[in-house]
This record gives C-alpha cells, sequence and structure tokens, in this order.
C-alpha cells in the first residue's frame, strides 16, 4: 500500500488538493489529511481507493528501497 509521503508527492504531480482526492476516492477529506499527517492509517479498503483514484488519473507508485511516485508515459499519438 502506499505511504503517506507517496500520497502527497502523487497529489502534487497531478496539482490536486486534499478535497479533491477525497472526492476522487469517495472519502472524507479528513481522511485524506490525517493519513498525510500520519495521525492515523486509513482502513485496507480506504487506502486502495486512495491509490486506485491516483492511479486512474496516471500516478505510478514505485516500491523499491525507497517508495516514489511518477506519472505514467503517454503512448505516442495518445491525446
Amino acid at each position: 500500500m502506499i505511504t503517506p509521503a507517496q500520497s502527497r508527492a502523487a497529489r502534487g504531480l497531478l496539482d490536486w488538493s486534499q478535497l479533491e482526492l477525497a472526492a476522487r476516492s469517495n472519502l472524507g477529506e479528513s481522511t485524506i489529511r490525517d493519513f498525510e499527517k500520519g495521525r492515523r492509517v486509513p482502513s485496507v479498503n480506504n487506502l486502495a481507493a486512495i491509490q486506485r483514484a491516483l492511479e486512474q488519473a496516471g500516478v505510478e507508485f514505485t516500491n523499491g528501497d525507497e517508495p516514489g511516485v511518477k506519472l505514467k508515459r503517454k503512448s505516442p499519438g495518445a491525446a
């Protein structure tokens, strides 16, 4: 699953607010805020919803020695 830092970084790549991520993942803004600040860990289902919303917007998560994020490259000729 994703980390709070990955969530913040992914939002930065997409230029999304916490409110936008909350809406796109069908969660409350407080869930996103508390997760990203390390106040609490959301349920597995809520974490999956956050990750799914970010991935559907084009974010790719990397989970090697140093977890990170990047935007997927569009294929040539894609709009």
